[in-house]
């Protein structure tokens, strides 16, 4: 399992949102940095084959995604979680996951027993018959989560999938998430501790461009004591900022 990006140029309406950007993951938990309107959302729209680039290629697993037959390809390979995710309100709990295995290509005899795994590795099959309007901020999340991996794809691609959670239930989804470290999982987020706490690796995006790219303890190693914030991470993450995004 492997996701390459080579030479990727993203634009919406002419402007320029990715700049040549080179990627290449193999299995465990990457996370994704960057400030708002860094490009974050676009890079994992176009991972997950939502949008072409408009140059460069995009490879899943070994096949290069160069037009919408080899895109309908990869997308059984791809669990895909935007930031926010469309759903049914009265639509249970189980369907909606059903509905999800059905979309990745899951054989009909198995999307069952697909679903219920999955909802049993974000704990919760005991509400399967609950309908999705009436879960809590934080179940509705992890039945998000239960989309994106239902299947067991290759590819794991999240957008800020602990935003409104409270500290309880991020420590849960971070136990959650290390279940699938065997996948390529690419994390999104503001939160420096969810990434300490479950990636393997980082990226840091500014401007449409990668400007860092290593293990966490390397981009930790880059705080030092005169920069703004409360850890290691947060102090090294504002290092990586241009001057006038570092004041506070």
């Amino acid at each position: 399992m492997s996701l390459r990006l080579a030479d990727v140029y993203q634009a919406y309406s002419g402007t320029p949102v990715l700049h040549g950007l080179n990627l290449d993951l193999g299995a465990g938990i990457t996370g994704l940095l960057g400030p708002n309107g860094a490009g974050k959302s676009t890079l994992l729209r176009t991972m997950a084959t939502v949008v072409p680039p408009r140059s460069g290629s995009v490879e899943i697993s070994g096949v290069r995604v160069e037009g919408e037959r080899s895109a309908r390809r990869v997308r059984s390979r791809i669990g895909y979680l935007p930031q926010d995710f469309g759903h049914d309100p009265g639509m249970r709990v189980l369907e909606f996951v059903e509905y999800a295995a059905w979309l990745r290509g899951v054989p009909a005899r198995q999307q069952r027993d697909s679903a219920m795994r999955a909802l049993e590795q974000v704990d919760l099959a005991s509400h399967i018959r609950t309908k999705m309007g009436n879960l809590s901020g934080g179940q509705r999340r992890r039945a998000g989560i239960a989309w994106a991996v239902v299947g067991d794809p290759d590819v794991i691609l999240l957008d800020e999938p602990t935003v409104g959670l409270d500290p309880r239930q991020r420590i849960q989804f971070r136990g959650i998430i290390k279940n699938f470290s065997h996948a390529t999982v690419v994390l999104s987020t503001h939160l420096t501790d969810d990434i300490e706490a479950v990636c393997d690796r980082v990226v840091v995006l500014n401007d449409g461009t990668i400007t860092f790219d290593d293990t966490v303890p390397a981009l930790a190693a880059l705080g030092h004591d005169g920069l703004p914030g409360e850890s290691a991470l947060e102090r090294a993450y504002m290092h990586l900022l241009p001057q006038e995004e570092r004041n506070l």
